[in-house]
């Protein structure tokens, strides 16, 4: 990989504080989308006294940004506007009705039209600026050599056709979003929701496999390298990342057809097994006394153990980094 990872030459232009660095991902249009559709939906519920401005708008963002750093989950609402325990920013900032206003008739879309796109996206409600906000963020930072691909539970309340149960998530219910995000700095390079069937997958193709070649098509053909966990992780998607000059690095699935049976073999303890498949390298490794871990490789045209009590093979270590 030849390109300097950090900010793109777009960022630093327009970078000179900590809010011009915010709007190069939220940036000017967006707010201005955002108190037009909060202004329209104040109209239609007659609230006369309400007049959304865009530096409100920013101040409000910034309240909420600050009850999640104090644990807003943990106090309601009324006690950060109190004197005793409140905090004197809140106060200072905007009254508590003023706030309460802008959380009632925020909205992200244009109502009026909103039926019709429904039809075509499920994701309607917010998906312009969403949509505008990952391309922003893509714009806006060069990642390094490794790039994560995995899925995130923004948890919600919200009745829809696209919430999910997974009971393996601290919070168990809401929308379920694939990310691509940089490893060395947890940024977030792209994302996009789950929202059920997709017609425009390619027939035949696994949607694992479309969700890691969708979230990976901006940073392909550069030399860098994607981590994976078994959900994605596939002979098939290492191949395809391989012609578009993109290593991969991933546990497998035991259960995948393409897993020979020695996968699921026990061995004695610490030790490893290396099978190939054209470029791409299987280590078997036998990390604990009744479980193996299996992983894809094709960053590593040979595998070696470190030195240490456990031999732990290169391919782990560089996948737990």
């Amino acid at each position: 990989m030849r390109e300097p990872p950090g900010p793109t030459p777009r960022a630093k232009e327009n970078i000179t504080d900590p809010l011009s660095s915010l709007l190069c991902l939220l940036d000017t249009e967006m707010w201005e989308q955002i108190v037009k559709y909060t202004q329209a939906e104040a109209d239609r519920n007659n609230a006369d006294m309400f007049n959304a401005t865009m530096d409100q708008l920013k101040a409000f963002v910034g309240l909420v940004y600050l009850r999640g750093i104090a644990g807003g989950k943990s106090q309601k609402l009324e006690d950060f506007w109190s004197a005793e325990m409140g905090n004197p920013v809140f106060k200072e900032t905007m009254s508590r009705q003023n706030f309460r206003d802008i959380m009632r008739y925020l909205r992200f879309d244009d109502k009026s039209t909103r039926a019709a796109r429904l039809l075509e996206d499920k994701f309607a409600m917010i998906s312009e600026t969403f949509d505008r906000f990952v391309k922003n963020s893509t714009a806006s930072y060069t990642p390094g050599e490794n790039i994560t691909v995995g899925e995130q539970l923004f948890p919600t309340k919200a009745r829809c056709r696209f919430t999910q149960y997974m009971a393996n998530k601290p919070d168990k219910c809401g929308i379920k979003f694939w990310v691509a995000a940089d490893v060395e700095t947890k940024y977030m390079l792209n994302a996009h929701p789950y929202l059920g069937k997709d017609n425009s997958r390619p027939s035949g193709q696994h949607l694992s496999d479309n969700v890691v070649l969708r979230l990976m098509e901006p940073f392909l053909e550069k030399g860098r390298n994607v981590t994976t966990d078994n959900y994605f992780t596939s002979l098939s998607l290492a191949n395809t990342l391989l012609a578009h000059k993109t290593t991969i690095v991933g546990t497998m699935n035991r259960i995948r057809r393409e897993m020979p049976p020695c996968t699921k073999a026990q061995m004695e303890r610490f030790s490893s097994k290396v099978l190939r498949a054209g470029e791409a390298t299987l280590t078997i490794y036998q990390g604990k006394p009744r479980k193996n871990v299996s992983l894809l490789s094709t960053m590593h045209q040979t595998v070696s153990t470190d030195n240490g009590p456990k031999k732990m093979p290169e391919t782990v270590s560089h996948y737990n980094s």
